[in-house]
């Protein structure tokens, strides 16, 4: 089974060897028909600690690093 891979902006550094992404995405309503964005933070890997708040981030699922962990930054 394919890895997901998304696409966010780090809103937080603060850990060692973590960030947290923000991820958002956008919808059409059902019944408004209106689009609707919607936004999800996970915590992310970052092995090298390179990347800092505001950057453009890809990340992908991976097997659990720790009990909040359970994506990794790819180099962008």
């Amino acid at each position: 089974m394919p890895k997901r891979i998304l696409n966010g902006v780090v809103t937080s550094d603060a850990n060692a060897q973590t960030v947290t992404v923000s991820v958002e995405r956008r919808f059409k309503h059902p019944l408004l028909h209106k689009t609707v964005r919607k936004s999800k933070k996970y915590r992310a890997h970052d092995e090298k600690d390179a990347f800092k708040v505001g950057d453009l981030v890809r990340i992908q699922e991976c097997a659990p690093k720790s009990k909040t962990k359970r994506w990794e930054v790819i180099a962008e």
